[in-house]
């Protein structure tokens, strides 16, 4: 179901496999994905300062089936709606990206680059029996044998003239891009306009099948590319179309 749409961005209200069944094949010309990890498992973390359910919802919960199984069924999908040369980044921690990693080749994916995202100020252990989390992994991907779209001048310029490493630094979210509320698991904007600009052309069609708060198609209204998100819950979708009806009070931050 249509949710939202302006003269660029699509926004719908769907279950992600229903609607990715819906899309044409050959249909998108980069994909970003943050599905669940999975890491709703009735445990304990922190929160500025407080101890905090590590529960996101009922989206991030096991029921009736393995993460391999969702992870599996997604990569399928997707395959059939990537154009030639497209390619995708998909998030991911230590809890479920190895799961990933190992069905990417299963079918038929490369991985380009393993980009560690590095959180300057993370959450601390609560436990004192290991080191603090402190990074998140996101692998960009393209078919076997299918070219990918790569902006080096620009990263090497953004990065003063040096080639961009795949260490990405950041700290928290800005308050601009949680003003109309707050998703668990939500991305800040820096991460996804760099993944981009670094990636796509002026006429790229960009998929987000977990939409969330709408991080993906703000960074992509902002730099005027075409966006299609997808989630199924409603009050996500309310803050990703607020969102991007005020992008231009969306402030970016900083990220090295």
């Amino acid at each position: 179901m249509l949710y939202f749409k302006d003269n660029l961005v699509s926004l719908y209200h769907s279950d992600t496999f229903k609607m990715l069944e819906k899309l044409p094949a050959r249909y998108v010309d980069l994909v970003v994905a943050d599905p669940p990890y999975f890491l709703s498992n009735g445990g304990i973390s922190n929160r500025g300062g407080e101890v905090v359910s590590v529960d996101k919802g009922s989206w991030d919960k096991v029921n009736g089936f393995t993460p391999e199984d969702f992870y599996s069924r997604f990569l399928k999908e997707i395959d059939r709606v990537m154009a030639q040369n497209a390619t995708m980044w998909i998030f991911g921690s230590m809890h479920n990206i190895y799961i990933l990693g190992y069905l990417l080749p299963k079918f038929g994916f490369k991985i380009l680059n393993n980009v560690t995202w590095q959180k300057e100020n993370p959450s601390p252990n609560l436990s004192h029996r290991m080191f603090t989390h402190s990074t998140e992994t996101i692998l960009w991907v393209k078919r076997n044998h299918d070219k990918q779209i790569f902006n080096y001048e620009l990263m090497q310029q953004l990065c003063k003239g040096k080639q961009m490493t795949d260490v990405w630094t950041t700290p928290t979210i800005t308050n601009s891009e949680r003003r109309f509320g707050k998703h668990p698991t939500q991305k800040p904007l820096a991460v996804i306009d760099r993944i981009l600009l670094s990636s796509t052309s002026s006429t790229s069609r960009i998929l987000d099948p977990f939409v969330g708060s709408g991080t993906t198609v703000v960074a992509a209204r902002r730099l005027g590319l075409k966006p299609c998100g997808i989630d199924n819950c409603i009050n996500y979708l309310d803050i990703a179309q607020k969102r991007v009806s005020d992008y231009g009070g969306e402030k970016i931050g900083k990220i090295w």
